[in-house]
């Protein structure tokens, strides 16, 4: 998908000089940044997204785990956070009234596709099994039998890993994996030494079809109401 243009707003090459930035996002920078890379790929004719429409994906209660209510004046003192740092570009398109953001993330890693898809299901749901990532990730991007695997190993590797293998919880047969976006995993979920087992089957994936699909319903109806609103207020009625 072709970027809109910043209208004198941002500009994406203020972004180059901090690539090599850590991030250490805060809980609602780090929801805010997953629904941004989120609504990007699900619903493109939304994107980039206005605070209000940014406000009800990070409030969702589908796909999110942990469920937050996020109250615009903050999620806009975050955004302006992140645009500082230069992970957010706020743009105005042509024929919009209200300011959009969207993401910098690839300004800051050489990123492609599927590495995009997880660290977005990651940002937006935390620690997941390799088997929960393969199918929440299938609207974003469609993994094959090993390539997920192999993802994963890429991001935790090189000088500055995205992403982490943490030790087995008591219980879990799967071992789960974080993203380091927002900083180290709290010590009590450990970290794994050993290499990545086989992931664990996964027996739920139409109940998050299911949530993926209510997820993108919730963000059409609040695009479509923000486009009634503007309407009325054009005709004065």
């Amino acid at each position: 998908m072709e970027r809109a243009q910043p209208a004198g707003l941002d500009t994406p090459a203020a972004c180059a000089d901090s690539a090599d930035m850590h991030l250490d996002l805060t809980p609602l920078e780090t929801r805010l940044l997953g629904c941004l890379l989120e609504k990007e790929r699900t619903t493109p004719e939304t994107y980039p997204l206005t605070l209000n429409s940014l406000t009800t994906a990070a409030s969702q209660s589908t796909n999110r785990d942990p469920v937050m209510s996020v109250d615009p004046v903050e999620a806009e003192r975050a955004l302006e956070e992140m645009r500082s740092r230069k992970l957010v570009t706020q743009v105005m398109l042509a024929g919009s009234r209200a300011a959009k953001y969207r993401h910098e993330l690839p300004d800051h890693y050489e990123l492609q596709e599927p590495e995009l898809a997880l660290l977005c299901v990651l940002l937006l749901r935390g620690a997941q099994t390799p088997g929960e990532l393969k199918t929440r990730t299938e609207r974003l991007h469609a993994f094959g039998p090993d390539d997920l695997e192999a993802c994963l190993q890429g991001l935790a590797g090189g000088d500055e890993p995205l992403v982490r293998q943490l030790a087995p919880q008591p219980g879990q047969k799967g071992r789960r994996w974080v993203q380091l976006l927002s900083g180290e995993p709290a010590p009590e979920f450990g970290v794994a030494e050993a290499t990545p087992p086989p992931a664990a089957p996964r027996t739920s994936g139409r109940i998050d079809l299911l949530e993926n699909r209510v997820a993108e319903l919730e963000t059409s109806l609040a695009a479509t109401r923000e486009e009634f609103l503007r309407f009325r207020e054009q005709f004065g009625s």
